[in-house]
């Protein structure tokens, strides 16, 4: 499965590529190439299990919760 996270885009805002790059919405910030095989399932990894920016993300999102108002915090 490839990420649903990773796009490629050719430019940014100041800037044009010759070939499109791959680009981390998790991390919002181009990755390099061979981060991008890995996304691209090109080594049979799920991002949600094997991928350090989502778990760092994810991980970072949950520890932020307020799990006083959040019921699925609460339930871990």
């Amino acid at each position: 499965m490839t990420c649903p996270h990773l796009e490629y885009r050719d430019r940014t805002d100041d800037r044009r590529f010759d070939e499109p790059r791959a680009y981390c919405t998790v991390a919002d910030r181009f990755v390099q190439p061979m981060r991008a095989d890995v996304c691209n399932d090109r080594y049979e990894l799920a991002h949600d299990r094997h991928c350090e920016i989502y778990l760092e993300r994810a991980r970072d999102d949950t520890n932020g919760r307020d799990e006083a108002n959040d019921p699925e915090a609460a339930n871990g």
